[in-house]
C-alpha cells in the first residue's frame, strides 16, 4: 500500500496494556483510579510483558460517557489529577523504556465545551462552524441524531452517539444542502487546525501517540472513505515534519483505509462489518459451550483484512470497553513470524468445533472457566463468583 507510514521502532515490539484510570489504581482514597495510580504501577505493568500503555480519556469531561465527552482538550480531568501528573507518568514510563498512548476523541466533544457554548450564539464568531449544524432548527441532519432549541442559534446540531456530544465539523466529502460545507471551507480546515494543536500540545509534553476514537466517520458523506483518507493523510504530513516517532492507532475497523490514512494500526471493531461479535455477542456465539456458532463470517471478514493490510495483522478491540477478555498474546519468539501466527490462528477458526483441540467448546463441565465479562477464573458451577454473569450449558 503506497501511502502507509512506517511507524517508530518501538511500535514493532510494542505490547499493549490498557488503561481505564478512573477503576484501576487510586492513590489518594477518594475512590477513583488517578494518574499517578498509573505511575504507580508502571514496574509491575512492565512486569507482565508490557511495553506500551493506551490510557482512555483522561481529559476534562462532565463523564457522560466515560470521558469521551471531551470538555478541555488541554487539561487533565482533576479527579485523574493535574496536567504535571501525566507528563510525570510519561517522564517515569521513558525511564524504563515504556510508551504511553492517550486516547484522542477528534469526532465530538462535551455541550460543555467552551467551543459549543460559543458555537450556539446567534453572532457568527471563530466558532460557529466548529460543529456540524443545520440552518434551520426544524431541519435534521440526515441519518444522524441532533440536538436543537437549546440556544439562540437557528438550526440543529448533529451529534454523535449520546444527545450531549455534538459533532465537530470536518465537512462533508459530497455536500448536499446548503449549510453542508466542503472539506475545503474555512470551518473544517480550523477545526482540522484545532485538533493539530490539541495533539502538537501533548506530543510536546511527552505523549508517544495517540489512539484514535471514531478515526474513520469525521468526513461526512464519506461512503468510500476518500475524504477521511485524505484528512488523515493532512495530519501525517504534519506528525511527519514535526513528530516523526509519534505512533498512531484507529478506532476503524477498515485497515486498508487506515493505513493508507497515515496509521500504523487499526482496530478490528467490535461493531460494523467485522462479525466480531459473533463470537461473543449474539444468539449462538462461536465461542459458547454449546457449540452452534458460526464463525464463516468472521473469518471471511477477518482474511479479507488481512490481505488488504498486507498481512500485517490486525488489531483485536476486546469488546465494550474492557467487558469482553480474550488472551491474544505473542511471545518474542514469535513477534518475527507475526504473519504464520496469524495464519495459524485463522486455520484455527476455520476449523469446525469438533476439530478443535480446546475443551471449552465442549458441552461437557469445564475443569476451568474464565468468564466472558470480567476475565476472572473459576473452577465450579455456572455463575462468575466475582461478577455474577451465567454461563449457559
Amino acid at each position: 500500500m503506497n501511502n502507509t507510514a512506517k511507524g517508530p521502532k518501538w511500535l514493532d515490539n510494542a505490547v499493549f496494556y490498557e488503561i481505564y484510570p478512573q477503576s484501576f489504581n487510586d492513590t489518594n482514597a477518594d475512590g477513583i483510579g488517578d494518574i499517578n495510580g498509573i505511575t504507580e504501577k508502571l514496574d509491575y505493568i512492565k512486569e507482565l510483558g508490557c511495553n506500551a500503555i493506551w490510557i482512555n480519556p483522561c481529559f476534562k469531561s462532565p463523564f457522560g460517557d466515560a470521558g469521551y465527552d471531551v470538555e478541555d482538550y488541554y487539561t487533565v480531568a482533576s479527579r485523574y489529577g493535574t496536567n504535571e501528573d501525566l507528563v510525570n507518568l510519561f517522564r517515569e514510563a521513558h525511564k524504563r523504556d515504556m510508551h504511553i498512548l492517550l486516547d484522542l476523541v477528534p469526532g465530538h466533544t462535551s455541550v460543555q465545551h467552551e467551543w459549543f457554548k460559543q458555537s450556539m450564539k446567534a453572532e457568527k464568531n471563530e466558532f460557529t462552524d466548529r460543529y456540524v449544524w443545520t440552518d434551520n432548527i426544524w431541519e435534521s441532519p440526515e441519518g444522524m441524531g441532533c440536538i436543537r432549541g437549546i440556544s439562540d442559534r437557528d438550526g440543529s446540531c448533529a451529534v454523535n452517539f449520546f444527545s450531549h456530544q455534538p459533532a465537530l465539523n470536518y465537512g462533508y466529502y459530497k455536500p448536499e444542502r446548503p449549510w453542508q460545507q466542503s472539506m475545503d471551507d474555512e470551518g473544517p480546515k480550523a477545526t482540522l487546525e484545532a485538533m493539530k494543536d490539541v495533539m502538537r500540545f501533548w506530543l510536546q509534553m511527552g505523549a508517544d501517540g495517540f489512539r484514535v476514537d471514531m478515526a474513520g466517520s469525521l468526513v461526512k458523506n464519506d461512503e468510500d472513505g476518500k475524504g477521511t483518507i485524505k484528512l488523515w493523510q493532512n495530519v501525517r504530513e504534519f506528525l511527519d515534519r514535526e513528530f516523526p516517532d509519534a505512533a498512531m492507532v484507529s478506532e476503524w475497523g477498515e485497515p486498508d483505509k487506515s493505513l493508507q490514512g497515515g496509521f500504523h494500526m487499526d482496530f478490528l471493531l467490535h461493531f460494523g462489518p467485522s462479525h466480531y461479535n459473533d463470537l461473543f455477542r449474539c444468539e449462538e456465539p462461536f465461542f459458547s459451550s454449546r457449540g452452534k456458532g458460526d464463525v464463516s463470517a468472521f473469518v471471511e471478514k477477518y482474511l479479507d483484512n488481512y490481505e488488504k493490510s498486507e498481512k500485517k495483522g490486525l488489531m483485536i478491540e476486546h469488546s465494550s470497553k474492557g467487558n469482553v477478555k480474550m488472551p491474544c498474546t505473542l511471545n518474542k519468539n514469535d513477534e518475527k513470524n507475526m504473519a504464520e501466527v496469524l495464519d495459524g490462528f485463522v486455520d484455527y477458526l476455520k476449523m469446525k468445533p469438533e476439530s478443535r483441540s480446546i475443551e471449552y467448546m465442549s458441552k461437557q463441565e469445564h475443569e476451568v472457566k474464565c468468564c466472558y465479562r470480567c476475565g476472572h477464573v473459576f473452577t465450579k458451577g455456572n455463575i462468575c463468583p466475582k461478577c455474577g454473569s451465567r454461563f449457559e450449558q
